[in-house]
């Protein structure tokens, strides 16, 4: 399991998430990891990628593919972002199916989202990636506010609700780190440390633990 979460303002956008991540092995024994879900694709494009931990390896390469592409526009970054995921999530579900079979925990699921100086009206922009349909397929859709993977509603409401006079995205830290750090206490399923960054239209910036 994991926890990822952001949410827009007018200013910016403010992403966040835990560390921990569960795999198994070829003999079929669970591992608990600690990796990295916050990546920065672009100076002005990050990803979450929650789930399974090959998420990470997964968006690695696609900032690898983007910079080799020279693709830096966030419009550009959203149409290679699906099919370029959809095709490593598949490869992985082939790899993974041939030894073990499925499990939740091999599921994925990413929050892209970054800054468009081309988009005048919404230059800032959330997408959520998943396989709303079926594995390992995935599907894109636009995320109007706040949004978190598990669902946090209350949070997201919280969110939405201060992200509408916040002047920087950074003005719902307060809301959103002492969240997480109860469940971390709460849980075993959700472990710093947290990664928490913003998008302004200066570009990305990592926020301090």
């Amino acid at each position: 399991m994991s926890q990822i979460l952001a949410c827009k303002t007018e200013s910016g956008i403010i992403f966040a998430a835990d560390s921990r991540a569960v795999d198994f092995t070829p003999q079929g024994e669970m591992v608990s990891l600690q990796i990295t879900r916050l990546i920065q694709l672009t100076p002005h494009a990050a990803i979450l990628a929650g789930g399974a931990a090959a998420g990470e390896h997964m968006c690695r390469s696609l900032k690898a593919f983007l910079a080799e592409e020279k693709l830096t526009d966030l419009t550009e970054v959203c149409n290679a972002a699906l099919p370029f995921l959809a095709g490593e999530y598949e490869r992985f579900m082939r790899k993974t199916c041939a030894f073990l079979p499925v499990d939740p925990v091999h599921h994925v699921h990413f929050i892209l989202g970054g800054y468009s100086a081309r988009n005048a009206r919404s230059p800032f922009q959330l997408y959520l990636i998943w396989t709303r349909k079926s594995l390992p397929r995935l599907d894109i859709d636009e995320i109007a506010s706040a949004f978190s993977v598990p669902r946090l509603i209350s949070l997201e409401y919280r969110l939405a609700q201060a992200a509408r006079s916040a002047k920087s995205p950074l003005d719902l830290l307060p809301d959103i780190r002492p969240h997480l750090e109860r469940q971390a206490a709460a849980s075993e399923d959700i472990a710093g440390p947290f990664a928490i960054g913003v998008i302004t239209r200066t570009g990305f910036e990592k926020v301090p633990a």
